[in-house]
């Protein structure tokens, strides 16, 4: 049994060494200000996903008699069998359930507020039925409704604020709804609550909640790309002012936006003509970095961890 456990904690702490190492270039690579903003999101969320899909186990299990040459690693080992003969091996599992259960509690009391929000409990002038339909999805206004935002994981839908009409134009109002269409096209709330399951497990990791902080800005920055692809950016310089000026109103005081300050400047500054070329460099030298990831997990796991004695 001991054995089994040992083995376990070595394998996880390989894995998550790994997975911190890409998740480092992925820091470096979507640093480079060239590259289509949708595709740094695309790298943050298969990095996100990386720490919690342990690929090389699957290596390990069906091509484990070729591994002949993978060696261990005693910086983890030797730490694995030392903890899981002793009783802070039961100290630190407690310690992760504590912490997991109380972002487990976190979660849910957010997809309860979602819920309640959705169902208009908590609302006032929220009609049950859509507005209009814009590009297919769903569009509502309601009262108290802070600032234009997407609602719904599986069947997601846009709420915007009463009065928003009045105060941002004909084609503020279209650049902002476009931004919201991207977010709820791609199931970007899925992508969120999927990432937020896997910070209740590894709640521990600090570059888990880098990855966390990271996939936001893109989130927001990449819907923004599809609002310039469309000739609509300075549109949504436009609303992004005005949502962001506690002036024009309650319904508008809260910050229309994350990350207000990169957005404006993305906006501004436009893609340049060569982000393409450079978004196919950094997909190719980051599918490099997963693919040594696994190979290096592998490399230090298959077939050779022996629990000394």
């Amino acid at each position: 049994m001991h054995e089994h456990i040992a083995r376990t904690m070595y394998y996880f702490g390989v894995h998550l060494l790994f997975a911190s190492f890409v998740c480092i270039a992925a820091w470096i690579l979507t640093a480079i200000p060239q590259g289509r903003a949708t595709t740094k999101y695309w790298i943050w969320i298969v990095t996100s996903a990386n720490f919690v899909t342990p690929v090389g186990a699957l290596v390990d299990k069906f091509w484990k008699s070729h591994l002949w040459w993978a060696t261990p690693l005693p910086m983890i080992g030797g730490p694995a069998n030392t903890i899981t003969r002793g009783t802070t091996a039961v100290v630190l599992f407690v310690v992760w359930l504590l912490g997991a259960g109380l972002m487990f509690t976190r979660l849910h009391l957010r997809l309860r507020a979602d819920q309640r929000d959705a169902l208009g409990e908590d609302r006032t002038g929220l009609s049950p039925n859509p507005t209009f339909l814009t590009q297919g999805v769903p569009v509502r206004f309601a009262e108290g409704q802070e600032a234009p935002a997407v609602n719904g994981v599986l069947r997601p839908h846009i709420l915007l604020p009463s009065g928003i009409d009045q105060v941002l134009s004909e084609n503020e109002l279209s650049a902002v709804l476009m931004h919201e269409v991207t977010h709820a096209r791609r199931r970007d709330n899925l992508i969120r609550l999927i990432y937020e399951l896997e910070l209740c497990g590894l709640w521990f990791h600090p570059f888990i909640w880098i990855a966390g902080s990271r996939l936001a800005l893109y989130r927001e920055l990449s819907c923004d790309e599809s609002v310039i692809q469309s000739a609509r950016g300075e549109d949504l310089i436009s609303a992004l002012s005005k949502l962001a000026n506690p002036d024009k109103g309650l319904v508008l005081q809260a910050t229309a936006s994350s990350f207000l300050k990169h957005r404006l400047s993305r906006l501004v500054a436009q893609p340049q003509r060569t982000s393409g070329a450079v978004s196919v460099l950094l997909t190719a030298m980051f599918s490099a970095m997963i693919l040594g990831g696994i190979i290096g997990t592998v490399a230090h796991t298959a077939c050779c961890f022996i629990v000394k004695k």
